[in-house]
């Protein structure tokens, strides 16, 4: 832990454009922070190490949303935190970016984002939702262009199409109620099943298996994190036991989706329209990505909200204050043994 006789050095890290600093002041009197002004993963190669030897030990450590230019949050990236940094936070929610059994091992818990992301990304599931369904690219496309309605044909309601929801954690959940409002049952596959009552709640019926949801479903959303085991979760097969004519939504990770097999189901007609907020090799998209009239696109622009970057940086920041305070943070993503606070 820090010396007693400092506070403890918090250095934050992020691009500029994800920067939300209008509460940073209440946690002042706790913390000595500064920020490391680096844009990209070659300039922070170079000033972390530079910050360690002129200021000192760094003892707590966030990063902003926004960091591909970054990633991956490996050893060579972070090394210079280490052995003094005791916390690294990151207001993302994901975190396969990130190195944490580096960090395990380094002695550093790390925390990712549990709330602060969650609607906002719900949000952009729910318009990409409405918008495979209503068919708003080419409909927004022919408004520009002049064309007006040709080429059009009757789009698809929400109300009484099934939504399948694969990972029901906090954003999926969110996502749930955000579909009640558009009279859309829902279904759900998770790796755990939600207790009675809540399943109530957000009024959605249990899948005990992917394939029995995929085979369920109108529209399919993709809200689970990316793992080993969710790597091309859906592939040739899981789209074959989609319903003809399904709508596939992504805003979880690009890699949970293989994009070969997406294709080939758009191109089919089994899947009639994709809506993707990432992608496997963002920011390089596939070609049949950028240019087909199947799938709306957008940059990853799930959590990318002024509310949403607050609750990040202020989730954070909360991590930190309870391991300062207590030994321990709120939301840990991995475990460090023998820690207490002193």
């Amino acid at each position: 832990m820090a010396p007693a006789t400092r506070k403890p050095r918090l250095v934050i890290m992020g691009s500029r454009e994800y920067h939300i600093q209008d509460f940073v002041a209440d946690y002042q009197h706790e913390f000595e922070y500064s920020v490391l002004d680096a844009q990209n993963r070659q300039e922070a190669l170079a000033k972390l190490p530079q910050d360690v030897a002129q200021n000192g030990p760094i003892d707590a450590f966030i990063i902003r949303v926004g960091t591909s230019e970054f990633e991956p949050f490996d050893e060579e990236l972070l090394g210079p935190l280490a052995p003094s940094c005791k916390i690294i936070a990151s207001a993302s929610a994901g975190h396969d970016e990130f190195d944490v059994d580096w960090m395990t091992r380094s002695g550093m818990w790390f925390c990712n984002t549990r709330d602060a992301v969650a609607e906002a990304t719900a949000d952009m599931a729910m318009f990409l939702t409405l918008a495979v369904l209503r068919d708003a690219h080419r409909a927004e496309r022919g408004a520009r262009s002049g064309s007006w309605k040709a080429g059009l044909v009757p789009a698809r309601d929400p109300s009484g199409s099934t939504l399948g929801i694969v990972g029901m954690g906090t954003i999926g959940k969110h996502l749930a109620r955000k579909a009640a409002a558009f009279n859309m049952p829902v279904r759900y596959y998770s790796r755990r099943r939600l207790a009675p009552a809540e399943e109530a709640r957000h009024a959605a019926t249990y899948c005990p298996t992917l394939e029995r949801l995929l085979s369920e479903s109108d529209v399919v959303s993709v809200n689970c994190p990316l793992t080993e085991a969710t790597t091309n979760l859906i592939s040739h097969r899981e789209v074959g036991l989609m319903r003809d004519g399904a709508f596939l939504v992504n805003t979880a990770r690009g890699a949970i989706v293989d994009e070969e097999a997406l294709i080939q189901g758009l191109e089919s007609g089994k899947i009639t329209r994709a809506g993707l907020d990432v992608f496997v090799n963002e920011p390089d998209i596939n070609d049949y990505f950028r240019t087909s009239d199947r799938v709306i696109c957008q940059p990853h622009m799930g959590a990318v909200t002024t509310e949403a970057f607050r609750r990040g940086e202020r989730e954070c920041l909360e991590n930190l204050r309870a391991f300062f305070r207590t030994g321990r943070p709120l939301a840990p993503v991995n475990e460090i043994a023998a820690v207490a606070a002193k």
